[in-house]
């Protein structure tokens, strides 16, 4: 068994994950994962599971808060609306 590196749990199903820059961390969860890999939208501070939207070097869950932010071009971006016939 390993601990997350997140909440402390020891748990047998645990799992690594290495990064680009050699780092490695242990979770035992993709909650855990996310709340420790994920980049933060830099105006609502939501967890950016997505491609989320980058502007001028900063990171945002979405179009909506790109624009919100009034960072640089941010007014031209949008978000995409695929057509979903379900």
């Amino acid at each position: 068994m390993a601990k997350c590196n997140v909440c402390g749990n020891d748990y047998a199903m645990s799992f690594e994950v290495r990064t680009m820059t050699g780092d490695t961390y242990t979770f035992d969860s993709f909650e855990c994962a996310a709340q420790r890999l994920a980049p933060q939208c830099e105006y609502c501070g939501c967890r950016i599971l997505g491609h989320g939207v980058a502007v001028d070097g900063r990171f945002f869950c979405c179009a909506h808060c790109a624009r919100e932010s009034g960072s640089g071009r941010a007014a031209e971006i949008k978000d995409t609306v695929g057509s979903y016939s379900g």
